[in-house]
């Protein structure tokens, strides 16, 4: 990836992506833009699946819904072709992971329809103009994502475990934190419990379930936000025919500025 890379507009980083230049994750990249979680599912899986989002808003925080067979973004893109536009699907069949491709277009069918759902790399700038830490763009990884023991509200066929994000902040900034992430719900908004990690039934922060570990410094506390890769543990659980997601990390980055979902400290504009 190149610098330039992490400051081209969503339009170029999705037309990059889909040549297969940028295959990374995309944390750094379009700093104020919102990014967004995907999931895709035959028809008859769907509703269940928006009724799982609407009992479960917290982590799945609904951006745009697809008609079925449509490919192409009408809101938060300029007619993107979710084909193409994330560097790394996961294909799923009967709730077990068999591929991580780089395209879908072979897997396309007419009774899919695609969900996408607000990502916390929309806020991580916002939480920088703070002068708030964010750890993993610090040291150029992917966030730490973990699975918890709360679960989901169940939706018809869908439950499984809460998932959540993991940014190290001192305790005394936690408050500060809330107060930019929460101002944009489109967003995962506010954290969701700071402190002693097993009071969410995590083991090891060392060892996320997907993501990097970070460095925790001395005298910080892990600060979680649920996470829009909730929705592939419930998968895992619930083993549809098939379902396409994207890999954790690896976002479809909107054309919305992170303001338009309620934000009030992006990062500046991009001429």
């Amino acid at each position: 990836m190149t610098s330039q890379a992490l400051n081209d507009s969503p339009a170029a980083v999705r037309a990059a992506i889909a040549r297969g230049e940028i295959t990374g994750n995309t944390s750094a990249l379009c700093p104020g833009y919102v990014q967004a979680n995907l999931v895709i599912l035959p028809k008859d899986w769907a509703f269940d699946f928006l009724l799982f989002c609407l009992r479960n808003p917290k982590p799945c925080p609904l951006l745009e819904v697809l008609d079925p067979g449509d490919p192409l973004t009408r809101t938060i893109a300029r007619g993107a072709d979710i084909r193409h536009d994330v560097p790394r699907y996961r294909v799923w069949r009967d709730g077990v992971l068999v591929d991580e491709p780089a395209d879908i277009a072979d897997l396309w069918r007419d009774d899919l329809v695609t969900f996408f759902l607000g990502c916390s790399f929309s806020f991580d700038f916002a939480l920088q103009n703070a002068g708030l830490p964010v750890r993993h763009l610090e040291q150029a990884r992917n966030v730490p994502m973990y699975r918890t023991t709360r679960p989901n509200v169940r939706a018809a066929r869908l439950g499984g475990p809460l998932v959540v994000s993991m940014r190290p902040m001192a305790p005394e900034l936690v408050a500060r934190a809330a107060e930019v992430s929460g101002q944009c719900e489109g967003a995962h908004g506010a954290p969701i419990h700071w402190g002693d990690a097993a009071d969410l039934g995590i083991a090891d922060l060392a060892r996320p379930e997907f993501g990097d570990p970070v460095e925790i410094k001395p005298g910080e506390v892990p600060v979680f936000w649920a996470c829009g890769v909730t929705p592939q543990a419930a998968l895992m659980e619930a083993k549809p025919p098939l379902a396409i997601t994207h890999a954790p990390g690896h976002m479809f980055i909107t054309d919305l500025r992170f303001e338009e979902l309620g934000g009030l400290e992006s990062a500046p504009k991009q001429s």
